[in-house]
């Protein structure tokens, strides 16, 4: 079709098979749902002068994809569902829908002919971004008002009666560094404690401060009329503990993940150069016991958000794309192979505007093209920061050399371990 010039649709008819294969696989209530949009199309199509089958054809995948965006539950609220792919329709003009399930980026031709329909439409990509993907100021003010009574809890509340001291409490994953997506995010909350002294206290005696404060927060939810529901942890000796929150200050319900942690790298301030020591230490402990790569990563939260919250405004909305992508793309994929750790993503995005125009205008599809073409070059990729760390001192420069031979893509505030992930 590329070689004869095709005109769009001109020869839809021969990937029939194909596409009765795409609608055969969703539920009977999503058929009956497109049912009902074909109706509605019907009966608008007695006051058009030249009704469209491509437009009909349009309805049918904005369906499976409004239902594919949300509950994705097989008995759902019809009447819910056609409000939201009436809502879709209103707003097509700004959409970007496609599916990786017949052909995806790994083929050039494919990859550059998907690309350059997204190209000619980059203001509306950037649009689909900020309507679709971008959350709203209700959203973040709902975060900030349940971060603030977690983190009043835990400061002031959860260890009053212990010896232990709360140093500090840092928001963390993507809602600290403003990369969110608009559904499906979470805020995490890193608790610095006074009596994790040291990494091997932290391996050690997290598990038992998890429990802790699980305690506490269920005999504050009772004084505070909050309704806290606790996640059932599968590991038994847990790292972080998962909550949802909900309370009459909150329109909506907020998950949460705590995580006690080790102050390793003590107050931060303007100018913050990392404390060597910090990595030293940990290097040590690293060579001596046989310790996961990111067991330690919540020592260093403020340094991940540091390197990220700063960034311009279009390159986190280029991040969420790429979240996005990946969420679509894995959804879909049977085998993950071909895709590197979920925690590289990120960084691709960053190296590839790094290394590209580094404005903070830049085109939005070109960009979501660069970042495609490294994910697909990644096994041959080596990427780090000295931003926190450097070759100039053992035992940081072996290590370093060491982490460089095992990994693609370092984290740019602890090379010790894969980053946090984005999803």
């Amino acid at each position: 079709m590329d070689q004869v010039r095709a005109a769009p649709g001109e020869f839809s008819v021969c990937f029939t098979t194909l596409q009765e294969q795409f609608f055969k696989r969703y539920p009977r209530r999503v058929k009956d749902l497109i049912l009902l949009v074909k109706h509605w199309y019907q009966e608008c199509r007695k006051r058009m002068t030249s009704p469209s089958l491509q437009l009909l054809y349009a309805l049918e995948l904005l369906t499976v994809y409004a239902w594919e965006q949300g509950c994705q539950t097989e008995d759902f609220n019809i009447a819910e569902g056609i409000r939201t792919v009436l809502g879709l329709i209103k707003q097509s003009s700004k959409l970007c829908v496609y599916w990786t399930v017949n052909y995806n980026f790994e083929n050039e031709t494919v990859r550059n002919t998907l690309l350059c329909q997204l190209r000619t439409q980059s203001h509306l990509l950037d649009t689909f971004i900020k309507d679709f993907l971008q959350p709203d100021e209700t959203f973040l003010n709902q975060i900030k008002k349940a971060v603030d009574i977690i983190c009043t809890f835990l400061k002031e509340n959860c260890f009053r009666h212990s010896s232990t001291k709360v140093l500090k409490t840092v928001k963390g994953g993507s809602t600290a560094k403003g990369t969110a997506l608009k559904y499906g995010s979470d805020a995490d909350i890193v608790v610095f404690l006074s009596s994790l002294e040291s990494y091997e206290s932290q391996k050690q005696e997290r598990p038992q401060f998890v429990q802790e404060i699980r305690r506490q927060l269920e005999a504050f939810q009772q004084t505070q009329k909050l309704e806290v529901k606790f996640e059932v942890s599968k590991w038994k000796a847990p790292r972080v503990l998962s909550f949802t929150l909900k309370s009459r200050n909150l329109n909506e319900s907020v998950n949460f993940d705590v995580l006690p942690a080790y102050d390793a790298l003590g107050q931060l301030y303007s100018g913050f150069t990392s404390r060597p020591k910090a990595y030293k230490e940990l290097i040590e402990l690293y060579r001596s016991s046989d310790i996961s790569g990111g067991e330690f990563s919540t020592c260093f939260t403020e340094l991940q958000r540091n390197f990220i919250e700063p960034r311009p405004t279009k390159l986190k909305s280029l991040i969420r794309l790429v979240k996005h992508w990946y969420k679509q793309y894995e959804r879909k994929m049977k085998s993950k192979a071909s895709l590197p750790p979920k925690y590289a993503l990120e960084l691709l995005v960053m190296y590839a505007w790094e290394h590209g125009s580094g404005l903070e205008d830049f085109d939005t599809a070109e960009g979501f093209r660069t970042v495609l073409d490294l994910v697909i070059k990644y096994p041959q990729l080596c990427i780090f920061w000295m931003v926190n760390y450097n070759f100039n001192e053992e035992p940081m420069r072996t290590f370093l050399l060491t982490q460089i031979r095992k990994k693609r893509c370092l984290c740019p505030s602890l090379p010790a371990s894969q980053p946090p992930t984005l999803l």
